[in-house]
């Protein structure tokens, strides 16, 4: 069976425009690749876990701070790799300040083969970003999401 994320979509309307949250993943792989490598806030779905308290769950754990509903189911997304990412959009009402996101961490040797075990935050940074930067900016295997949600807010 293929690994399973979930994830929230979160979006905001700022003068007559939508507007989403991506995160860009942290760490050495990572730290020099910008278009195409932000996502949406997400994770690896528990044994007998709920899909939704999985994906609240890896939000609060990227961003330090909790989101709070009503979510929508937006679909489930094969990406390139095999895994299935299960999305949900979710309107942020109130500000989220992306300066003051607290991510969790995760400990990886660095540089290879050193012997060092060195900590990297999970998210090293968060945007938002207008439908059109968003296309660009996301993961390939996710930009579905984004027109998904076109659809769902009749936007499109």
């Amino acid at each position: 069976m293929a690994k399973r994320s979930a994830g929230l979509l979160i979006y905001r309307r700022s003068d007559g425009d939508i507007q989403v949250l991506l995160v860009h993943p942290g760490g050495p792989f990572w730290a020099k690749k910008d278009e195409g490598a932000w996502s949406i806030p997400k994770g690896l779905v528990d044994e007998n876990e709920d899909e939704l308290a999985a994906a609240q769950r890896e939000t609060g754990e990227e961003l330090g701070i909790t989101i709070d509903g009503p979510f929508e189911r937006l679909g489930d997304y094969r990406q390139p790799g095999g895994k299935i990412v299960i999305a949900w959009s979710v309107e942020a009402r109130a500000g989220i300040d992306i300066a003051t996101i607290k991510s969790n961490s995760f400990t990886m040797e660095w540089p290879p083969r050193s012997g060092l075990m060195k900590e990297f935050p999970e998210v090293d940074r968060a945007g938002w970003f207008s439908l059109p930067e968003a296309a660009s900016k996301i993961l390939a295997g996710q930009r579905p999401m984004l027109a998904d949600l076109v659809k769902q807010l009749g936007a499109g």
